[in-house]
């Protein structure tokens, strides 16, 4: 199986709630209008100490992208997933880019998300639905 080299980072960080690892930047946050399945979702220019599972097709709200899941590193949690390509013009931002499902990881001060904080709060939907 070999050695897993763990990358730690300096700042703000986001890492996976299972295991403290370490996955992102605050200052990599593109957007945070993004939701999935369990509520937020922030999309990440850099994420780090993550595996990708196969490509597939996924249709989203914003129309088909082909995608991969990312997991962490430390202990195979499923954290987000990975744009490889979009099918529509004006999505081809998203490519290359990393989304974080918000409730599989704590924020930079240690918070967790809740799906019901969202729900406490009165949240929406955004254009970026994913």
């Amino acid at each position: 199986m070999g050695r897993i080299f763990i990358i730690t980072l300096e700042g703000n960080v986001y890492s996976c709630k299972h295991c403290f690892t370490h996955m992102a930047l605050l200052d990599d946050i593109i957007s945070k209008s993004f939701h999935c399945g369990h509520g937020k979702a922030y999309l990440f220019d850099k994420v780090v100490n993550i595996t990708v599972g196969e490509k597939e097709e996924r249709m989203m709200m914003t129309g088909m992208h082909t995608v991969v899941d990312i997991f962490c590193v430390g202990c195979g949690s499923i954290v987000g997933w990975k744009y490889e390509s979009a099918h529509e013009k004006t999505q081809k931002y998203k490519e290359g880019k990393f989304i974080l499902e918000r409730f599989k990881v704590l924020g930079p001060d240690g918070s967790n998300y809740l799906a019901i904080q969202e729900a406490l709060v009165g949240g929406t939907s955004d254009a970026d639905d994913a």
